[in-house]
């Protein structure tokens, strides 16, 4: 049996993504896969890179890794400018060149690995969805290409983790996030085990691990460097609760419904 760790939407929390790292290693756990968003959002969007390229064997593709360093990206603002900004000379580029997704077999499961969905990184399928968004997650897509249809599906990007099985053991599951986690903002991976590589059928499983970390050290740097955004950034640390309700929380308001979003 191997384990296998999926980390995803890290989003520049470098305080969390080393602290899930450190966690891996007490573990024993040599083989990292990257589900994307490296960068946006948080302000060591180019140290992630780094530890990126350095420590996971493979790194996905996401929406910020794509939209952020878009050369021809039709919109700009202060903040895109600075998490743009924070990327070392060539980052982008390699942001931009990771695969769609991640197919292989685990103990007679043929796994595909994704960000957001199996069309594109910029449309996402929520823990609220539909049936066919469900069984759409399994197609075989210009963006996914060819080969054994999957039935085990692990995916990021809502930032919320997921687990369910239909049909024909059909099963899906989203990481949740290492650098926002929506609900709990304590930071979470998963931990995928079972015979790696083999077609013949044996026991797998899919474990969930948080790992609480020095939040009060990433918002620090979060002001240091000056980050745009910094109030919503500290809402999503410390609270779980998404930015787009920070006028709701200043208010009072009950802020329900991220999934219904």
């Amino acid at each position: 049996m191997e384990r296998i760790a999926l980390v995803s939407d890290v989003h520049g929390n470098l305080t969390a993504y080393e602290a899930v790292l450190a966690d891996i290693d007490r573990r024993r756990i040599s083989r990292i896969f990257n589900l994307g968003d490296h960068v946006g959002k948080g302000p060591r969007g180019r140290e992630v890179v780094e530890l990126s390229q350095q420590r996971c064997e493979v790194n996905i593709l996401g929406n910020w890794d794509d939209f952020l360093p878009d050369p021809e990206r039709d919109c700009n603002d202060e903040a895109l400018q600075f998490w743009l900004d924070q990327l070392a000379p060539g980052q982008g580029d390699w942001l931009r060149s990771l695969p769609f997704s991640h197919d292989f077999w685990l103990s007679g499961r043929r796994v595909r690995l994704f960000h957001a969905s199996e069309e594109t990184v910029h449309r996402r399928v929520r823990y609220v969805r539909s049936q066919a968004e469900f069984e759409g997650l399994f197609s075989n897509t210009a963006a996914t290409g060819d080969g054994p249809v999957p039935d085990l599906i692990g995916y990021a990007d809502t930032h919320d983790p997921m687990y369910e099985c239909q049909l024909e053991g059909r099963t899906v599951f989203n990481t949740g996030s290492v650098g926002n986690c929506m609900g709990d903002p304590t930071p979470m991976y998963c931990i995928l085990e079972g015979e790696f590589g083999s077609e013949d059928v044996a026991p797998w499983s899919v474990a969930y691990v948080r790992v609480p970390y020095d939040v009060e050290a990433e918002l620090a740097v979060a002001r240091e460097t000056g980050m745009p955004h910094y109030e919503g950034y500290e809402l999503e640390l410390r609270h779980g609760i998404y930015r787009g309700s920070l006028e709701q929380w200043r208010a009072g308001e009950a802020v329900t419904g991220y999934h219904e979003r």
